[in-house]
């Protein structure tokens, strides 16, 4: 009488029973064994003859596995996967999945500034889908201040980027102010004080992105702002559209970094070595 796992056996052996070796080809084809090798060789940019000194395999021989036109060894595969400092299963395991995320104009919300009672301007999040995201992109639409109006400066950890696609902007960024018009950027260190309003008598629609989380401090590259600064009485501006997040009270940063980029500026203008 045979057992459950004679007959188990049995099915095994038998030949009805065998795995097609076409689909065996496609089950080592969807791993994508090559292209995740020539990943890691190019990340350490090495070539493939270096590749096969540290493996003991013919360049000609990781050419065709990274191409697919070979399959490798248990063996082989080790060799290569010690070269990388990865475990075999490096080569198996699932690929995390790219982060992509698509924001219809349709599935936004425009929601007005939080916390008072007459809005100085009304907001649209670019990128809710995205979790854990390290940016906040926001298309926001800054109307004209009325009389009477002040807005106060806010500070953050990280930086921020401003694109204005049409009407006037006033921004002021420590002790400076700048008028901005359709075209022209600014890119600031967001954690002197700072803050932003519509200067003209039309509406003005902005790109903004923030960063909120801590970074390391960029280099100094010694650039000159190409914007003019402007004289006058202290003129504060709205703060930047937030989740609701409240801005943490924090000391300005002793150094001041404001570029100003002009929508208008030449091709050919010349711009100041970085160096």
């Amino acid at each position: 009488m045979e057992t459950p796992e004679m007959e188990k056996a049995t099915s095994l052996t038998n030949p009805a029973q065998q795995i097609d070796p076409e689909t065996a080809e496609s089950f080592i084809g969807e791993k994508k064994i090559g292209e995740r090798i020539k990943r890691l060789r190019l990340k350490k940019s090495m070539g493939l003859v270096e590749l096969g000194k540290h493996t003991g395999l013919s360049a000609s021989f990781l050419s065709q596995l990274e191409t697919g036109r070979v399959v490798p060894t248990l063996r082989n595969l080790a060799r290569i996967a010690m070269v990388f400092s990865k475990d075999l299963s490096y080569f198996f395991d699932p690929e995390p999945r790219t982060l992509f995320r698509v924001h219809r104009q349709s599935e936004r919300v425009r929601l007005p500034q939080s916390g008072v009672d007459d809005p100085t301007y009304f907001f649209e999040s670019l990128g809710y889908l995205v979790p854990d995201r390290t940016l906040d992109p926001y298309l926001a639409e800054f109307i004209p201040l009325k009389k009477g109006v002040e807005v106060r400066s806010h500070v953050h950890p990280g930086f921020e980027f401003l694109y204005v696609l049409g009407g006037e902007m006033e921004i002021r960024h420590g002790s400076q102010n700048y008028i901005l018009a359709p075209g022209d950027s600014v890119y600031f260190d967001a954690s002197t004080p700072h803050s932003y309003h519509c200067s003209g008598t039309e509406n003005a629609r902005v790109i903004i992105v923030t960063q909120h989380q801590a970074v390391m401090a960029q280099p100094s590259m010694n650039l000159r702002p190409l914007g003019t600064a402007l004289s006058g009485a202290f003129r504060s501006g709205a703060s930047a559209p937030q989740e609701k997040r409240a801005p943490g009270k924090q000391e300005a940063a002793p150094t001041q970094r404001t570029i100003i980029t002009r929508g208008k500026t030449p091709r050919n203008a010349e711009m100041e070595s970085p160096i």
